[in-house]
């Protein structure tokens, strides 16, 4: 078993109007026939760039200006060819790219046109490749790999659109469309860093499956040192545009010897943190409340330091669909977006609710921001003493309760307003409910950039000139500009570097402490709500499956749901891979195929148990206390 892949000396330059990028600069590794190389960095390390030099999809910028990248067809004894100087769109490239060499990427919904059926994108990689095949031939093809990446009915998918589809089957149509001509190498650019924990296990597992039945090489590149340990035969880590460190999978995750990878290493929540044991990101940022930020308005002294901030009862919230024309068709039916979920949120600590896309935690912060109303139910605010029905709140108290309740967005860059500065940005709250005059505004606007560890002097730039890490930071330090006593995180550490997201974690606890804030943090992670939360909530489905504190959740999880959850993430450990098999052969999140005490039907009531200590489970009518018991 050969090389299916040589890169040397790989030197790519963009020619920008600043100058000329050294993008990767002396990046020299193999890939096996048959095994997986995990190409692993920060964003900006130089990873995509490498696997566009591969693939002959350079933007026009960006050229090899040295190096060799050679390509081992194990179809072809003997042949090899040196893609770095071939032309991007000459015929030999074209041959290649899609037909020897395929790529799957990051976001499948922005790699997927929108106007054409799975079938039809599918099928068309398939005859680019294969100009004497009928019709016929092409569907047949397209059928059966999408039978092999597992879709549940592979003949109705043919005609379905990327809109239609959850976002690991999108992925799977990825792969189905990189795999049908069976290249030799699959390059998996950053393949599951958009799903959740539980589909990027079955994604993960599809990727290991095909790669054994086809006997193909793979490039998976990421920055997640969890499916690196699942995955990898051999890793080679960047930074800056080089190679710091190249082995083995023991090698790096055993003796680890550059200190860049050994800071990585360090910057990853574990399930077996100690208590105050913090996350070591790459670089540190220290936060620097001023007198504005410290000058709240305290609590009265008869309120218990242990009582709800926020209380949720027996939330509903349903939405209608349509039947089937998307062009004003009859209603169908409706949707159970949020079914009789409760939970209370305790003054100064933090809740983590979790749950994959589509289980309504987003939709619960919605409606607990009253951004949408509820169906039914009851949401009570401790306004410092004062109880505030959340659904039914005057104007007045609406603008109070705006103050005292703030939100942290998913993805920064969205959530920031391009066309304004962070100076306009972070004073716009300011603004908005009349706090200051224009002097104190700019005093506190200042004080809330170094608050997050950023320099004043940037508050005339745009988002578009700061990382990934530091517009999060800029969205954190708006949320805190109206001095606010809870803050909905929802999944505000998702869209970064591991680096990056231990940076922004650390520096939610400080903020924490310093400011006595209280947190409902939203995340489908277990690894970074264990390191960050007090209480766990489970959600699944619409409804509450589990609800626990921390270390009584992590110790004894007893929903299946749950279990699933805990056993999707993958742990940057080679003794401790994922398995798969506890993940219920991806049903793990249907209620009706949850094993009993736990199935949950519509002729089969469910409620929650007190198992005692706070811990509460979902199980039905016929369930008895004991059998929970470890």
């Amino acid at each position: 078993m050969g090389n299916v892949l040589l890169v040397r000396n790989l030197k790519v330059e963009f020619n920008v109007p600043e100058g000329r990028i050294q993008a990767v600069n002396g990046v020299s590794f193999r890939i096996p026939q048959g095994k997986t190389v995990a190409l692993v960095g920060e964003s900006g390390s130089g990873k995509s760039v490498v696997s566009q030099a591969i693939m002959g999809i350079l933007p026009k910028a960006g050229s090899i200006t040295e190096g060799e990248v050679i390509f081992f067809d194990p179809e072809r004894k003997g042949a090899f060819v040196d893609i770095a100087k071939l032309p991007r769109n000459g015929a030999e490239m074209r041959r290649l790219r899609g037909g020897r060499i395929s790529i799957i990427f990051q976001e499948p919904m922005t790699s997927l046109s929108p106007l054409h059926t799975i079938g039809n994108q599918i099928g068309e990689a398939f005859h680019l490749h294969n100009h004497g095949a009928t019709k016929e031939d092409g569907l047949k093809a397209t059928e059966e790999i999408l039978r092999l990446v597992g879709f549940p009915n592979p003949a109705g998918a043919l005609h379905t659109y990327p809109f239609e589809l959850s976002g690991g089957l999108r992925q799977r149509a990825m792969i189905a469309m990189a795999l049908i001509c069976k290249p030799a190498i699959l390059v998996a650019d950053e393949p599951t860093t958009a799903l959740d924990v539980t589909i990027q296990a079955q994604i993960l597992e599809l990727m290991k499956q095909l790669q054994d039945r086809f006997g193909m090489a793979i490039l998976m590149i990421t920055h997640d040192l969890g499916v690196v340990a699942n995955m990898a035969d051999e890793v080679v880590v960047m930074y800056h545009g080089k190679v710091m460190e190249h082995g083995t999978r023991d090698q790096i995750f055993r003796n680890a010897q550059h200190p860049y990878l050994k800071a990585l290493l360090k910057a990853v929540p574990r399930f077996d943190m100690q208590d105050g044991e913090r996350l070591v990101p790459i670089r540190e940022i220290k936060a620097e409340a001023g007198g504005l930020i410290r000058t709240k308005e305290p609590w009265p002294a008869n309120v218990p330091i242990d009582a709800p901030i926020l209380s949720v009862k027996n939330l509903v919230k349903s939405f209608g669909t349509r039947k089937k024309s998307l062009l004003g068709g009859s209603p169908g039916g409706r949707v159970m977006a949020v079914n009789d979920v409760s939970f209370d949120v305790l003054r100064g600590k933090c809740v983590g609710l979790v749950g994959e896309s589509g289980c309504g935690k987003t939709t619960t912060s919605k409606i607990i921001m009253k951004a949408l109303s509820a169906d039914s139910g009851s949401i009570t605010f401790n306004n410092h003493g004062q109880p505030l029905d959340v659904l039914n709140m005057t104007p007045e108290q609406l603008a109070m309760y705006r103050r005292r309740v703030q939100y942290i967005f998913q993805d920064p860059f969205s959530s920031l307003n391009p066309r304004m500065t962070v100076l306009d940005i972070l004073s716009e709250p300011l603004i908005i409910h009349n706090i200051g005059d224009h002097e104190e505004r700019i005093a506190r606007v200042q004080e809330l950039m170094a608050l997050v560890g950023l320099e004043p002097r940037h508050l005339s730039r745009y988002p578009h000139s700061f990382s990934g890490g530091q517009r999060q930071r800029i969205g954190i330090a708006r949320a805190l500009a109206l001095q606010p006593d809870l803050l909905i995180c929802d999944e505000p550490v998702s869209a970064l570097d591991v680096s990056i997201q231990a940076q922004v974690l650390n520096l939610m606890k400080d903020l924490q402490k310093e400011l006595q804030l209280t947190y409902l943090f939203i995340s489908h992670n277990l690894a970074v709500v264990d390191y960050m939360a007090d209480h766990i909530v489970v959600m699944c489905a619409g409804r509450i499956v589990e609800s626990a504190p921390r270390d009584m959740f992590f110790r004894n999880p007893q929903h299946p749901y749950s279990k699933a959850l805990l056993a999707a993430v993958p742990d940057p450990d080679p003794d401790r891979r994922l398995d798969f098999h506890a993940l219920m052969e991806g049903k793990a999140s249907n209620p009706a195929a949850w094993p009993d005490p736990f199935t949950v039907m519509d002729s089969r009531p469910s409620h929650m148990v007190d198992l005692g200590g706070g811990h509460l489970v979902r199980a039905s009518g016929e369930f008895q206390r004991e059998e929970m018991r470890p």
